[in-house]
């Protein structure tokens, strides 16, 4: 079972999955930062309250992280022929990731800054500080230690997400362990296809949080 042909397709089915998970968590933040912006910039309590604005990027996000991946692959496979010219493999999978990405993402970003201490930006304004200056320069950058952690888990989950991909040939190593694992019952594939996810997830983890724990100025 282990010679070399499928160790070259386990090989590229880890290529696969890091492709999938880094592009669409890169493109999720391009998106998912300002929207995660806005909805905490426009809440009540924001810089610039605007119940309108919020309440509609409120339920985008609620609408859009309350459907299952699995069923949201299935649903906007027209966009995913659309826009990448097919419904399978990992490049069009990261169509559905980017999708279910922006929301948790926005959502993610918009807590960390919520945390960020009123006293802190109450003092940006005093000075004279713009509200664009004090996203870029206060509540962003107070804030970093969280939105990285935030990032850690976010790459945690669309790796799992891509891995679920798997049931509808997605690619990546979920690809890999349902077509052989499951529907050809080689137990051997499975198991090492989920250790490899695991470790992945544990790599990312431990680099994000050691990147949050040097950038936390509570433990300068």
């Amino acid at each position: 079972m282990w010679d070399e042909t499928v160790v070259n397709m386990i090989i590229v089915g880890i290529g696969e999955t890091l492709y999938m998970t880094l592009v669409s968590t890169a493109i999720g933040y391009l998106f998912g930062i300002p929207m995660g912006v806005l909805m905490a910039i426009s809440d009540k309590d924001g810089l610039r309250p605007n119940a309108v604005l919020y309440k509609i990027l409120d339920v985008i996000a609620n609408i859009t992280r309350s459907i299952p991946f699995l069923i949201l692959l299935i649903l906007i496979q027209p966009l995913t022929r659309a826009i990448v010219g097919k419904s399978y493999g990992s490049t069009a999978t990261i169509v559905p990731l980017v999708v279910a990405a922006i929301p948790f993402i926005a959502r993610m970003v918009e807590s960390s800054l919520k945390e960020v201490d009123q006293g802190v930006i109450e003092a940006a304004r005093s000075m004279g500080a713009s509200d664009l200056s004090i996203v870029m320069k206060v509540l962003l950058v107070e804030a970093r230690t969280s939105l990285i952690t935030g990032a850690t888990i976010a790459i945690g989950t669309i790796l799992g997400y891509s891995a679920m991909a798997g049931c509808i040939g997605g690619g990546g190593l979920g690809d890999i362990a349902v077509r052989y694992g499951y529907y050809r019952y080689e137990e051997g594939i499975m198991i090492v296809t989920v250790v490899l996810l695991v470790l992945l997830v544990q790599i990312f983890q431990s680099v994000g949080m050691a990147i949050a724990n040097r950038l936390d100025k509570r433990k300068a």
